[in-house]
């Protein structure tokens, strides 16, 4: 039996909103006036748990779509904030121990990667935290929600799965379908009354949990 983790980037691996303003302001030029400070004052609102909003990257397509931006220019604007993805001008940082903690979770589980973000800018971010050799696994462009049963259902033929992200209709949901453990991080964690497994406001407040829980001994 092999247990399996799958992680989440955006929000869950990458924390800050560097990425989201990088988009914004490369949207900006396409939407209304001043735009990224719009953005920037929904993301607070979003950080302190007082929004609707499943992330910063729902905060910039909602605001630019009432500006009547289009979904091309958004496409362009999306792909070209993630080439500067972990520069100065799209700064993200992991989470405190992450190289630590992948490395515990690996003596015990494979380790995934699934992001509906392409692999350009992901790749050499986690070359530049000297963890990509730590996963077993990277999916790109996965087409979250629906993309991620796929990757689900193999990794649950091989044993337990715990699925791990920031948007529970995104990366946890799937998992809840199948009845793989999930846990939930990021700004949401607090209030939302999602049925997961492990919930705090970042991967470290977990580590003992997953930990624990990928140590866990084959039953029968």
């Amino acid at each position: 039996m092999t247990r399996s983790v799958i992680f989440d980037f955006d929000g869950t691996l990458a924390i800050g909103h560097g990425p989201v303003v990088a988009y914004a302001k490369q949207v900006a030029p396409s939407a209304g006036a001043d735009f990224v400070q719009r953005v920037e004052e929904a993301l607070r609102t979003f950080d302190a748990g007082r929004s609707t909003y499943r992330d910063g990257y729902h905060v910039v397509g909602e605001l630019a779509a009432q500006d009547g931006v289009s979904s091309g220019t958004m496409n362009q604007a999306y792909q070209a904030s993630r080439e500067i993805l972990g520069t100065a001008e799209a700064p993200v940082a992991a989470p405190e121990g992450l190289a630590g903690l992948l490395e515990a979770l690996r003596e015990h589980a494979e380790l995934h990667l699934a992001t509906n973000a392409p692999g350009v800018g992901v790749e050499q971010v986690l070359d530049s935290w000297g963890v990509r050799h730590l996963f077993d696994h990277l999916h790109f462009s996965v087409g979250k929600p629906d993309g991620l049963y796929p990757i689900l259902r193999e990794a649950l033929q091989l044993g337990p799965v715990m699925a791990i992200g920031d948007i529970v209709e995104f990366d946890l949901q799937p998992a809840i379908d199948l009845g793989a453990d999930t846990a939930l991080v990021g700004a949401t964690a607090a209030e939302s009354d999602a049925d997961v497994t492990l919930r705090g406001e970042t991967l470290n407040d977990l580590r003992g949990e997953l930990v624990t829980w990928a140590a866990q001994p084959p039953t029968q």
